[in-house]
This record gives C-alpha cells, sequence and structure tokens, in this order.
C-alpha cells in the first residue's frame, strides 16, 4: 500500500498529527527506544519523553552521536532512562564514565544489522523528517546513517516534521503511512561550527595531500586536522566523495570546482554520504541537490563498496598510536571518549580499494607539548580500533611513513621519526625497556 496512487497520504497526515505529550504516549516501560542522530535530534519528542520520566522505568534510548540536549541521563532519571551509546559524544560521556549509560564498541557498517536481525530490539524510532513531498515520502534529511533501518525494524514510528529539514535524496525515504504519529515543528537545525586550524594541523595537511592524486575519492571527518586538510586540496582536480559524514569544508571543495566526482568509478557525478553536520549554508546546499546521494551506513560504511572506489583515500584521526602500530581512537586509557564509528570500516575499505591509501593523522603531542601522543605502548585498558595489520599510513606534523608490510623494527624506526623531536629520546629509551627491537 505505500506510495500507491489510492493512498490518501494527505489526510492519513492529517489524521497522524499530535502534540509532542501525546506522541510520546506510545512509550512503555522497559521500550528500547532509537532516536534520529547528528544533527537531526528531534529535541521536541526527547523533551516530551524526558517530562514522563516519573512514570515510566527501565526505557533504554539509543542513538550515534547527535548535538543538543540528552535530558535523559541526567541523574535524577536515571531509574525511568538508561542510555545505550553506539558512538559516545559529550552529551553523554558523563553519564557513560559514571556508569549511568552503556557504551558499545562496533562498526558503524553494522549498526543497522542490530536493528533489522532483531539482535537489538527496536519498540518505538523518533525521527526528525522533512515535510512529505507530492508523493507522500518525507526525506530523513541531513542523517540517514542508521536511522532508515531503526524506522523499518520498529514497533511504532513517532516522526517530528519539520520544513527547515532538508529534502536529501538518495536511499533516504520514509512513506507517510509508516509514520504512527506526527509531530510538526518549525525551528532550525542545530549547527556545528568547524574545527579551525592552525600550525600544526597545516603542517599535517600539507603531508595529506601530497598522498592525494587527481582524481582521488575522499572520505574525512570534521574537525581541525579534517578543515585544514581540505584547505590544502585547494589546488587538487576532479576529486570525488564516497564519505559517512559531508562537512562545511567538503562543501566548500564542491563549490570551487575541485570535488567533481567525474573520475569516480563508482556512483560517478554523485557525492555519497550518509550524513552531514554543520551550517545552515551546507542544509541548504544538499536539499533537493541530485549531486548528493544520502544513503545508510550499511551501504557508505560496506568495506567492500568502499573498495569499489578506485584511488580511495580515507582520512582518519587517532587519540594516541603506539610504536608497534597499534591505533586508540575511543579512549583514554579505560575511559570510553566516543567510538569505533566508521574508522575501521574506512580503512580496511580504502586498503583494498585499487591505488587506495588508508591515513590515520594526528599531532605529534598533546597538552601543550607536554605529552606524546605517538607512545611505547597504548595506556593500561586503551582501546586498539586499528590493529597493527591494519594501518597503513600514519601522519603527524613531522612527515608521514607507510607502515604496511614494515617489520616492528621498522615501525618503532619509522613512528620515531614522526613523533616530537621533544620526546624521541624517552620514547627509544621506553622502547628498548620494553623489547622492542631499534
Amino acid at each position: 500500500m505505500v506510495g500507491g496512487p489510492h493512498v490518501n497520504f494527505a489526510a492519513l497526515y492529517r489524521e497522524r498529527l499530535s502534540t509532542p505529550p501525546e506522541a510520546v504516549e506510545c512509550v512503555r516501560s522497559g521500550d528500547h527506544v532509537v532516536l534520529h542522530s547528528g544533527c537531526a535530534v528531534p529535541q521536541r519528542l526527547v523533551a516530551a519523553l524526558a517530562a514522563r520520566a516519573e512514570t515510566l522505568s527501565g526505557v533504554e534510548i539509543a542513538h550515534i552521536l547527535h548535538l543538543g540536549e540528552a535530558p535523559y541521563v541526567a541523574p535524577d532519571c536515571a531509574g525511568a532512562f538508561r542510555h545505550r551509546a553506539f558512538f559516545t559524544g559529550p552529551n553523554v560521556r558523563r553519564a557513560v564514565h559514571e556508569g549511568r549509560a552503556d557504551h558499545v564498541p562496533i562498526f558503524l557498517s553494522e549498526v543497522p544489522a542490530l536493528f533489522r536481525s532483531g539482535a537489538y530490539r527496536v519498540d518505538v524510532a523518533f525521527l526528525h523528517l522533512s515535510p512529505p513531498d507530492e508523493h507522500g515520502f518525507c526525506s530523513f534529511g541531513v542523517d540517514t546513517s542508521v536511522n532508515k533501518a531503526a524506522a523499518e525494524a520498529a514497533r511504532v514510528v513517532v516522526a517530528q516534521v519539520n520544513p527547515a529539514m532538508p529534502r536529501t535524496l538518495g536511499d533516504s525515504f520514509i512513506h507517510v503511512s509508516r509514520l504512527d504519529a506526527i509531530v510538526e515543528v518549525d525551528e532550525p537545525l542545530p549547527e556545528l561550527a568547524g574545527g579551525g586550524h592552525d600550525a600544526v594541523t597545516r603542517a599535517i595537511a600539507r603531508h595529506v595531500a601530497q598522498l592525494v592524486d587527481d582524481g582521488a575519492t575522499l572520505q574525512l571527518g570534521i574537525g581541525s586536522i579534517p578543515d585544514a586538510v581540505l584547505e590544502a586540496l585547494e589546488g587538487h582536480r576532479d576529486l570525488g566523495l564516497h564519505t559517512e559524514m559531508f562537512s562545511d569544508g567538503l562543501r566548500r571543495l564542491v563549490e570551487a570546482g575541485v570535488v567533481t566526482n567525474a573520475r569516480k568509478t563508482l556512483h560517478p557525478g554523485k557525492s555519497v554520504t550518509s550524513f552531514c553536520m554543520g551550517s545552515r549554508a551546507l542544509y541548504d546546499f544538499v536539499d533537493d541537490n541530485p549531486l548528493f546521494e544520502f544513503r545508510p551506513t550499511e551501504y557508505v560504511n560496506d568495506p567492500f563498496v568502499i573498495a569499489r572506489n578506485d584511488r580511495m583515500v580515507a582520512v582518519n584521526s587517532a587519540l594516541e598510536v603506539d610504536l608497534t602500530g597499534q591505533v586508540c581512537a575511543d579512549s583514554i586509557g579505560a575511559r570510553i571518549y566516543s567510538g569505533i564509528g566508521g574508522q575501521v570500516d574506512f580503512i580496511r575499505g580504502a586498503a583494498r580499494a585499487r591505488d587506495g591509501r588508508a591515513i590515520i593523522a594526528l599531532p605529534s603531542t598533546a597538552k601543550g607539548g607536554r605529552v606524546s601522543r605517538i607512545v611505547a605502548s597504548l595506556r593500561p585498558g586503551a582501546g586498539v580500533v586499528t590493529t597493527r595489520g591494519d594501518v597503513h599510513h600514519v601522519v603527524t606534523e613531522y612527515g608521514a611513513v607507510d607502515l604496511h608490510g614494515r617489520s616492528i623494527r621498522e615501525r618503532v624506526r619509522a613512528l620515531l621519526s614522526i613523533a616530537h623531536p621533544d620526546h624521541r629520546e624517552d620514547l627509544a629509551r621506553s622502547a628498548r625497556a620494553l623489547g622492542l627491537p631499534l
């Protein structure tokens, strides 16, 4: 019935209009609720659900990183709600550290399968959508990622419909007939500022840019290093995009004619992405723009799909890298900081692409230079996101080294060469104490 000409979707839409308190009445104690992620968090629905804290118990709220308030992790809501973080962001990090929320280490490409298979039960999906088009289809807007799978697996789907949500194209639609309750809002989406950059990040960016050939297809995130890399690529030609995340820096490369997607071997002419985070200008740019294909992460982040892009270049970050090449990107010691996300998906996909390059880029130090981020061994409890067998290029402001196929001795020497000079002697001493060959 969905989308057929006999469906009077306008009447369905009117019938299912609701207020936020009415819409969240579908949530029962013990339910699992999945929230729309990123810059598409349905804040009106979240606030209405949090207001029901005294009437609920044991409700689990799950999502990937999202911007905005997370009232359900407040200490006084502990009996009513517990959060499950598939990626731990700043708004839930304290709750995870204090044991009031749970972190799930998982590749972003595999989250949708949890929902579809029932391995993670989805009782209710809270969405944030564009208004329906003339055929009754709403767009998932700035974030398709895992949300399409959550909506298709849920017992009940509740949607916040907002004219400020862009209508993004691709595999990014849900029909009005799938919505059990609709709350109309008219409010701006959360915006995320760029990371800014300094001499260190610009030096890193220059080294990364030298590893990117004309005609390459890119994956980059957001932050100071990706923003600096994007500026360093302004002289390149015919770049393509296949990236889980699209940012304002990438938008500027498209507008400047640097990104054309003309030489892509998969989806030529299209920028393939799963979600975007940035400014209102970015959201306006992707609105109804056929240059972009928004697809779920089970496709965008699938390493086998990624590898079909010749000259695929994946640029990801790390918190620390040990002298054998183990990459910690999700924790500071045992304390969870973020998550696995799509790093391994893209590292493996780029490594298997024809002429592909997988890059880990990070400053050589932290805390004003006092702490080396190239370390003899990872901190106790630190998570290994990218294994020493997966790592390829590692870049700091002091250069770029390729560790793939290198021995432990060769890796130690290579990573010492791009560590900060003030820390190299201590790192070498620690390596000897550990019995690492020099």
